[in-house]
């Protein structure tokens, strides 16, 4: 007779069982043992550096093959409300050579790069329909012409630079500016000359001095000499004495308001030997 067969399982076969019931081993054997196996062979796989070489030759051909699809390309340029002068200078700026690959441009530098020209205030750049690079510019309109110790140069109202100016007669519709720092203090000026629109016609320029104050240049070499402090009010109250009395119309070469409770008048020298004789003269050389 054979002995009889023990029903019960092995150690091994219920240590297998009772692993099998773990949602842990079950969960390695059904995805993680696969992965495994994938990172395996693909490691063994990458092993051979002419396969890997090989292998990104085409990935490259493949890329370059879809960047230079016809939709992809972009063949021109087209700026939008820039003056001509400027239209050029962001032509000649921007290092782009068509047709080109939209892949290929950075249109966040390209778009530094336009606003880094003293007459953009700022740009857009975007890729068009039809393969167009667009570029669309807000410039900065000139309001002042300042003049410096290295020439001349037309300001926006926030005192930017616009561009270069190579002389006065270029924009004689523009006021003048004179003085180090007068740009920094360009909604001053604007204010000042505003406040001095009933002698517009006579106004010659502003003159910061010392980088502290204002002087008011009129023609016929008459001056209105302003305070460092509140020197739009000080305009204003020159303007009123001038609407009452024609205080500019007289012979008067210096309005001195730099202290505005003890405003002094200094008259012209033809007013001053018309007054006290010829031989009289008189110096009105103080400008501090």
């Amino acid at each position: 007779m054979r002995p009889m067969r023990d029903p019960a399982p092995s150690r091994m076969a219920y240590r297998l069982n009772r692993l099998m019931l773990t949602p842990g081993f079950r969960g390695f054997l059904r995805y993680g043992l696969p992965a495994l196996l994938v990172v395996a062979g693909v490691a063994i796989w990458a092993s051979d550096k002419e396969r890997r070489d090989g292998a990104a030759e085409r990935l490259a051909e493949l890329r370059r093959q879809i960047e230079t699809r016809p939709e992809f390309m972009v063949r021109m340029m087209v700026v939008d409300q820039a003056s001509p002068a400027i239209e050029a200078e962001i032509r000649a700026i921007l290092p782009v050579d068509f047709p080109v690959s939209s892949f290929d441009l950075d249109l966040d530098v390209l778009r530094e790069a336009v606003e880094e020209i003293d007459a953009v205030a700022s740009a857009a750049v975007q890729i068009r329909s039809g393969g167009v690079l667009g570029v669309e510019v807000v410039e900065r309109v000139p309001v002042v012409v300042w003049r410096e110790t290295d020439g001349l140069s037309l300001l926006d109202g926030e005192g930017h630079r616009v561009a270069a100016l190579a002389t006065r007669k270029e924009r004689p519709d523009l006021p003048l500016l004179v003085g180090a720092g007068a740009g920094d203090h360009i909604i001053e000026a604007l204010d000042i000359i505003d406040a001095a629109e009933p002698v517009a016609d006579r106004l010659r320029g502003l003159r910061r001095v010392g980088d502290r104050r204002w002087d008011l240049v009129l023609d016929r070499d008459q001056i209105v000499m302003l305070p460092e402090a509140d020197a739009l009010t000080a305009m204003e109250r020159v303007m009123a004495l001038n609407h009452a009395q024609d205080l500019l119309a007289r012979d008067i070469a210096v309005v001195d308001f730099r202290n505005p409770r003890r405003p002094v008048l200094r008259l012209t020298q033809g007013a001053l030997d018309a007054r006290f004789g010829a031989s009289l003269t008189f110096d009105t050389g103080d400008s501090r």
